[in-house]
């Protein structure tokens, strides 16, 4: 059987996207500063379609309680070797390898995408290759008017995804704490997503709740086959 290789899959993809973790045991004032401060350096890099920043979130899903010691950075770009020559030549970029103990990275192939994010609609659907994990990216920004609401609904949500087959890693990022939430999980393939979605009474109940209360002002929903997973260690 022929084996597709990782780098062929990258030549042809045209657009790439990561979602690097970088988790800090020092430096953690450092990275938090980083929210903001990388922005500058970021938007110099060449090929760089789209980025976020992210905070995480320490419990299952939507967390109000912030991972002061992990914080995430989703990055689209042109083209593998436009993310390759910046993560070796920014300084930004370097300094997050640097100064963060661990780094798991995720690289994506966008399958499916709806609504927006920040008023973009940043990810380039691709054909799907099959026989491949499936990352799911879901973030929302909240109305103000039913932050209340939305939050204390958020324990059901994140127990059912705790309860969940076949989702081997999640967890929450967000740009603003309380406003701008989202998660990222990892299942075993398109079919448990299914299940999940339409099985659950618990999370279709959410779901339900989210439409007829309005509790989103924007919000979009992605799925990616995951290509390749990597997590390196700084000495």
């Amino acid at each position: 059987m022929h084996r597709i290789k990782i780098s062929d899959i990258f030549s042809e993809m045209g657009q790439v996207v990561y979602l690097h973790f970088f988790t800090y045991d020092q430096h953690r004032f450092w990275a938090f500063t980083q929210m903001q401060r990388a922005h500058a350096g970021l938007q110099d890099c060449k090929g760089l379609q789209f980025y976020k920043m992210l905070g995480t979130g320490a419990g299952a899903g939507f967390s109000l309680r912030p991972d002061f010691s992990t914080y995430a950075l989703l990055s689209v770009w042109n083209s593998e070797d436009d993310k390759k020559q910046a993560f070796a030549s920014s300084p930004v970029l370097q300094a997050f390898f640097d100064r963060s103990t661990t780094q798991r990275i995720y690289a994506l192939r966008p399958i499916h995408t709806h609504g927006k994010w920040s008023g973009q609609s940043p990810f380039v659907v691709q054909k799907p290759l099959g026989d491949k994990p499936i990352g799911v990216i879901t973030r929302a920004t909240l109305n103000p008017s039913r932050l209340i609401d939305f939050w204390r609904h958020v324990p059901q949500a994140s127990q059912a995804i705790k309860e969940a087959k076949g989702v081997g890693f999640f967890k929450g990022i967000g740009e603003w704490p309380f406003v701008q939430q989202a998660t990222f999980s990892v299942w075993e393939s398109a079919e448990a997503i299914r299940t999940f979605a339409y099985v659950s009474q618990a999370h279709a109940s959410i779901v339900k709740k989210t439409r007829e209360r309005k509790w989103y002002k924007e919000d979009m929903f992605n799925r990616f086959e995951v290509i390749e997973v990597t997590t390196t260690t700084s000495l």
